[in-house]
C-alpha cells in the first residue's frame, strides 16, 4: 500500500516489479515544520502511513514517503507558485543542495513500524533565466519537492548528483529493501507474478 499519490514513486515500484495499491493521506505538508530535513521528511512520512492505517487491510504493509530540499540552510518543499519556483532556481543554479527523502514502512500484521531518510547531493547547472522561465511554464516544478526532478523535464537542469536518484525521485528502492529486510520479508517476495 503507498500512501502518496506522486505517480513518480508509484513507477519506481513498478519498475521494481510491486504494483502497489495508493491511498493518498490527504496530510497537510505545509503544517508540520522542522529545522533538520532529514527529520522533516521522515515525520511527514510517518504521517502520511498512519494516516491510511484505518483503511488498509490486517495484513498489509503500508508505505509513506515525503521529500525536502535542504538548501542554502533552508528547507525547502513544494513552492507556493510559479514566482517562487521562478526566485528558487535562479537562486540554485550553479549551486548544490540535499535532497532527503523520509520513508515509513508499516506492517500492519506485526504492528512494527520502521522510519529512514535518505539523502542525496543534486548539483544544480548554469541555467539561464529563460530555461528557468521556460521551465517553470511547464508546471513540472510547481508539485514537488525543491522546484525539480531529475525524471523529467528538469533533468537537463542537473549537472550531476552524488547518492541514489530514487531518494530524488521520491524512493530509495534500497533503502526500502533495507526496510523490509528489518521486517523479516524480501523484496521479491512483493514482485508481482511474472506473466507466462
Amino acid at each position: 500500500m503507498l500512501a502518496s499519490q506522486s505517480p513518480a514513486r508509484r513507477e519506481l515500484l513498478k519498475t521494481a516489479g510491486i504494483e502497489p495499491q495508493v491511498i493518498v493521506s490527504g496530510v497537510d505538508e505545509s503544517q508540520v515544520t522542522g529545522e533538520d530535513p532529514a527529520e522533516l521528511a521522515s515525520t511527514l512520512a510517518e504521517l502520511k502511513a498512519n494516516a491510511v492505517l484505518d483503511q488498509v487491510g490486517p495484513d498489509a504493509l503500508v508505505l509513506g514517503c515525503d521529500s525536502v530540499l535542504h538548501f542554502d540552510r533552508e528547507i525547502l518543499g513544494k513552492p507556493e507558485g510559479p514566482e517562487e519556483a521562478t526566485s528558487r532556481w535562479k537562486r540554485m543554479r550553479g549551486r548544490s543542495g540535499t535532497l532527503w527523502t523520509g520513508h515509513c514502512l508499516i506492517d500492519v500484521a506485526a504492528d512494527r513500524q520502521i522510519v529512514r531518510a535518505s539523502g542525496t547531493v543534486i548539483h544544480f547547472a548554469e541555467v539561464a533565466d529563460e530555461e528557468i522561465a521556460a521551465y517553470v511554464a511547464t508546471g513540472e516544478p510547481l508539485h514537488v519537492a525543491g522546484s525539480f526532478t531529475i525524471d523529467g523535464y528538469g533533468s537537463a537542469f542537473i549537472s550531476r548528483i552524488e547518492g541514489d536518484p530514487g531518494t530524488v525521485i521520491g524512493l530509495s528502492m534500497p533503502l526500502l529493501r533495507n526496510m523490509l529486510g528489518e521486517l523479516e520479508i524480501a523484496l521479491h517476495q512483493l514482485w508481482r507474478s511474472p506473466k507466462a
